[in-house]
């Protein structure tokens, strides 16, 4: 009896200790996923014409990214070992092996960000920002972002 008490504990616990670390893949899933919402779905479309231009929503984009941007580096400092299921892109490894260099790689996002924010008017400003931002969120995602599917 004590032994069947035993096993089921430690199933449990282990059950407990793998939904802890979904969770985790899940929050860092679900801030990439409202970050690529504002960036990509948001301003990259508004800048290809696929969405007319609209400037509360690049405001509302911006600041979405300014906010969440600078909370990348707290969000991922637990490694959760395993990527949410069915995701299309996933956490490298590498970010836990070289966490220093995984921070480094926010700031200058959120410079890029800062230096935008107030000068996009028209289509031609938001496609100068719309470059510059991205190609710094680019630094990071050669390196630390993994596809899966």
């Amino acid at each position: 009896m004590i032994r069947t008490i035993v096993v089921v504990g430690m199933l449990l616990l282990g059950a407990g200790a793998v939904m802890a670390q979904q969770e985790i893949a899940v929050k860092q899933d679900n801030l990439m996923r409202a970050q690529a919402k504002s960036l990509y779905g948001v301003i990259q479309k508004t800048v290809k014409g696929e969405i007319p231009y609209d400037q509360k929503a690049i405001d509302n984009a911006i600041a979405q990214l300014e906010q969440t941007v600078p909370t990348i580096p707290t969000v991922f400092a637990t490694n959760p070992k395993e990527d949410v299921v069915n995701s299309t892109y996933g956490s490298s490894q590498k970010i836990w092996q070289n966490k220093a260099d995984f921070d480094s790689k926010v700031p200058p996002v959120a410079k890029a960000i800062a230096d935008v924010k107030g000068t996009i008017k028209d289509g031609a400003s938001l496609k100068v920002a719309y470059e510059s931002i991205n190609s710094k969120c680019t630094d990071c995602h050669e390196t630390y972002r993994l596809k899966l599917k």
